[in-house]
């Protein structure tokens, strides 16, 4: 029987928001796999605010989509066909398996999951790539103590829920930063301590009333007039953990830098960015330890899921908007 498969390309590179004409939606045929290939039927895909940059032609940590190609995201489905030793029949994988209903791999990058330890959506969450971000992030670059104020920008989101989560557990005031009444009340709900809704307030002040000491850790998700207020309220020997900027993503004049970058010299801080893949030998030991934090109530995972392939362009606009609340994922038909 020969499957039909489903996909999103990249037709343009955007320029400024994302829009739906930058795809196109294609229908083919599955071909027959090759020893040592793998077909892997697609259940959930992950929507990350990382899949604009890799949309953007120019040097990065990863190279771009090509135009034409299936738009790389992070995905997890179960092996349907197999001519890999590795993956057998009824295996629950994740991988870079794209915006698609079947993806051919030859199962490099391609990683067993275990669905009886979460719901599989929670594994492209919190015991996904952006727990794995927070926990990476916030320990070894954050390099929170005890009795430390930490504070994380797009705090409502996947990665930086976790990390005041994850900074609680260790000890630590978590503080974050929001955008709405709404998300500010969730932070609430998983233990922060203090939450500042950017769209209500002037940052800053806020920063001062629930940082009297100054941010230890400031680990930043937006950049921006965000990074910069943050910046004005360091303590000494801070450590600024660099993971994303999201309100810099669909710029269509130059990124805008930190103008109080002056602040880490007379702080003695540092600035750092992290890139989660670098720690990819861990992520087993890493998984394992959040798991067990979920399992004694230390640690909750929230998804925003969208149901069906064909929603993706209108669902990815909804991290540049701030429309999702949590981890947004992309359910497909088993």
């Amino acid at each position: 029987m020969v499957r039909k498969n489903h996909r999103f390309t990249l037709a343009a590179r955007p320029v400024g928001l994302v829009k739906p004409t930058d795809f196109a939606f294609e229908e083919d045929d599955l071909r027959e796999l090759d020893d040592g290939e793998l077909l892997v039927k697609v259940r959930y895909i992950s929507l990350d605010p990382a899949m604009r940059g890799w949309m953007n032609e120019g040097k990065s940590y990863i190279p771009p989509v090509a135009i034409g190609e299936v738009m790389r995201a992070l995905a997890i489905g179960g092996v349907v066909e197999s001519k890999h030793p590795r993956f057998a029949v009824g295996t629950h994988v994740s991988g870079l398996f794209g915006v698609q209903d079947y993806a051919i791999s030859s199962g490099e990058g391609v990683v067993p999951v275990d669905p009886r330890l979460a719901p599989l959506p929670v594994m492209l969450d919190t015991l996904g790539m952006p727990g794995l971000t927070a926990y990476f992030g916030l320990l070894d670059i954050g390099k929170p103590v005890a009795g430390n104020t930490v504070v994380v920008s797009g705090a409502a989101g996947a990665v930086g829920s976790v990390v005041g989560q994850i900074a609680k557990i260790h000890g630590c005031r978590a503080v974050g930063i929001a955008g709405g009444a709404d998300k500010c009340r969730y932070l609430g709900e998983i233990g922060f301590d203090a939450a500042i809704d950017y769209k209500a307030g002037d940052v800053k002040a806020r920063l001062r009333e629930h940082c009297p000491k100054g941010i230890d850790v400031f680990f930043d998700n937006v950049g921006g007039d965000i990074l910069d207020a943050a910046l004005t309220q360091l303590a000494p020997r801070a450590r600024v953990v660099i993971c994303g900027a999201i309100s810099q993503y669909n710029n269509t004049t130059p990124v805008k830098g930190p103008s109080n970058y002056l602040s880490l010299l007379v702080n003695r801080a540092s600035m750092t960015g992290m890139v989660v893949m670098d720690y990819a030998p861990r992520f087993a030991a890493a998984i394992g330890e959040m798991a067990q934090w979920m399992a004694a109530g230390k640690l909750r995972s929230h998804e925003d899921i969208v149901p069906g392939l064909a929603q993706f362009p209108q669902a990815l606009l909804k991290l540049f908007t701030g429309e999702n609340h949590g981890k947004l994922v992309l359910e497909l038909p088993a």
